[in-house]
């Protein structure tokens, strides 16, 4: 199967340095040179569109704009890319989140991919009004998403959990086609609503043995559910022409992070109680030393940034060669980003894109030819043409 390359929407500011934002930082931490403006997002897509992009992320939380509006905008001045929504399922109903989900499918053409976000952060879950712990938002999530399941399949529901209830619930119209969800979580509890709800599982940049123990882990929940489930994974990218100058790049962003902004940063995000949070600050512990923490893969992103704290980086060849290296442990997602968005995505679609079209590994979504005329390098096609 192609590979499928999503990229990511940056609602809260964008800027030739990383603009922070994420788990454990509060409302008007992000912002950057670049506003967060109708038209600059719209060319961030139509970028993303045009390189071959099949969707890409909007985040949800209080340091950005909102995923739904926002994205309802841009889906008139985009003809093909999708929205993959991020969304807190404590914060609206069920059936009215399912009723926002058919409606953008109808308006956009089937255009809406939902990831569903359970909120590791008590203190911003707090200032959204839900007071739950941890544990009782993803068994919350669980009775939301069986609902939401439901009303896309046009029954009428009657449901009595331990958190939602709904009685004689049920859509006008259901959503055509019924939108994919995607969902991560590194815990124990999110491992139970994965296998159980989930289309595509997300995990972020770790090293391919920890990807590898993750998708193990959940796809042993999933078959003990009688399900299968597809696996993504979310990092950052850096990709020039040769490794030099990418890595050139990456110590460029990292001379912009003053000790003081690492420390404020590394003391919110230490607040966090999402475990994959906990995970990202491991890979780095908060210090710049030993941040190519696997073959090009750099934790740099995470002194400054919650959520998805690692980037791929490297020469485009060798960006190709990773990234098929976690497809060869089951991946056949990748959400990237990179700063900024609109310039590191030509970067990675006019670079990447082809050598992995050369490999066999991806084709255009639009049916075209790749983003641009560059060839892979023989050694690495010859080797993926290879491969059982």
């Amino acid at each position: 199967m192609s590979l499928t390359f999503h990229w990511f929407l940056p609602t809260y500011g964008d800027s030739r340095h990383v603009v922070g934002g994420g788990h454990g930082l509060p409302a008007g931490a992000a912002g950057g040179q670049r506003p967060a403006t109708l038209g600059y997002l719209t060319q961030i897509a139509r970028a993303a569109e045009q390189l071959g992009f099949t969707g890409a992320l909007t985040p949800t939380g209080a340091w950005c704009e909102d995923a739904w509006l926002t994205t309802a905008m841009l889906a008139g001045e985009t003809e093909r890319l999708k929205f993959l929504v991020a969304f807190r399922p404590g914060l609206v109903s069920p059936t009215l989140a399912a009723q926002m989900a058919a409606t953008f499918q109808r308006h956009s053409e089937g255009r809406l991919l939902l990831n569903v976000v359970t909120g590791g952060e008590s203190h911003e879950q707090r200032a959204y009004g839900d007071f739950l712990d941890k544990n009782a938002r993803y068994a919350r999530t669980g009775e939301f998403l069986e609902i939401v399941k439901s009303l896309w399949e046009g029954k009428s529901v009657d449901f009595t959990g331990e958190h939602l209830r709904v009685e004689e619930a049920r859509l006008a119209r259901v959503p055509d086609p019924v939108p994919e969800v995607y969902f991560g979580g590194s815990s124990p509890a999110a491992g139970t609503v994965a296998a159980r709800h989930s289309d595509v599982y997300l995990t972020w940049g770790e090293p391919p043995a920890q990807v590898a123990e993750k998708i193990a882990w959940i796809r042993r929940l999933a078959e003990a559910e009688g399900r299968t489930v597809r696996f993504g994974i979310r990092l950052h990218v850096i990709a020039r022409d040769s490794a030099d100058a990418a890595w050139a790049e990456a110590r460029r962003l990292l001379e912009g992070f003053s000790p003081e902004a690492v420390r404020a940063v590394q003391a919110g995000l230490a607040r966090s109680d999402s475990e994959g949070q906990r995970r990202m600050l491991a890979l780095h512990g908060g210090s710049t030393a030993d941040l190519e923490i696997s073959p090009n893969l750099w934790a740099g992103i995470g002194l400054v940034r919650g959520g998805a704290g690692t980037a791929l980086v490297g020469s485009h060849a060798e960006i190709a060669e990773r990234i098929a290296e976690y497809h060869r442990l089951g991946i056949d997602e990748f959400i990237l980003s990179g700063h900024p968005h609109v310039e590191e995505a030509y970067w990675f679609g006019e670079g990447v894109l082809p050598i992995l079209a050369a490999g066999g590994l991806w084709t255009h979504p639009a049916g075209g030819p790749a983003a641009a005329d560059a060839l892979a390098p023989v050694p690495f096609a010859a080797e993926v043409a290879a491969r059982p």
